[in-house]
């Protein structure tokens, strides 16, 4: 079982480190849609995945890559009260996490497209409302956009997980070799490895990477 909703817990309690953000894994990164094809979560920025999407403890932030329709940007991160996207206007707009029961709620936006509706789901028949699984680390349901109708979450084949945050090099297997992989980038002071978020690699980071590992996972 995936132990996301204790990361996430934790996560909150840290908050707002933006080291206890969730990431998009390198091997469930797309989503689907009839009218406007794939669209790749993670990929976005330079170096790549700098400015990917990210699961936050009530939020989503980052952007979303579609070969057919641009960017779609899905919050700054900086939502105003800290916590959840208004979506009054432009100004303070992004996808929310009901980090209760995982719902989506919220707006995000494409230049070429205009806003996609993550409460959209809901009015499917069946309704489908667009959500995070805690137990699976993926995405599920649909959203809808005006202009290109439903994107959707909910394939088998293609879809949008999180990764495990003890999977340090994100290859779907908690073991040794993430051990290996947090203790190269520590030494080599690599961004990734300061998971205290302090800007100081010390003991701080190794103890937050072990605590990650040994909650396990199964993705």
């Amino acid at each position: 079982m995936h132990r996301l909703t204790s990361v996430l817990t934790l996560a909150t309690l840290a908050w707002p480190s933006a080291a206890q953000s969730l990431e998009v894994s390198i091997a469930r990164k797309h989503s689907w849609g009839e009218n406007v094809g794939f669209a790749n979560w993670r990929d976005a920025g330079s170096p790549v995945g700098a400015e990917g999407v990210l699961l936050e403890p009530t939020f989503l932030s980052g952007f979303v890559w579609g070969e057919n329709v641009g960017w779609i940007n899905l919050g700054d991160g900086l939502p105003a009260n800290g916590t959840h996207y208004a979506n009054v206007d432009g100004s303070d707009f992004g996808v929310n996490l009901d980090s209760g029961t995982g719902h989506l709620s919220g707006l995000g936006w494409g230049e070429n497209i205009g806003w996609i509706n993550f409460t959209g789901g809901a009015a499917a028949a069946p309704p489908r409302p667009a959500r995070f699984d805690f137990d699976t680390g993926r995405l599920h349901g649909y959203a809808w956009g005006e202009n290109i109708g439903w994107i959707n979450l909910d394939d088998d084949m293609h879809f949008v997980a999180f990764r495990c945050p003890g999977d340090f090099n994100d290859d779907g297997v908690l073991d040794f070799f993430d051990v290996q992989a947090f203790l190269q980038a520590f030494s080599a002071h690599h961004p990734a490895a300061d998971l205290a978020a302090d800007g100081v690699f010390n003991f701080f980071d190794a103890q937050t990477f072990l605590n990650l590992f040994s909650m396990g996972c199964e993705l």
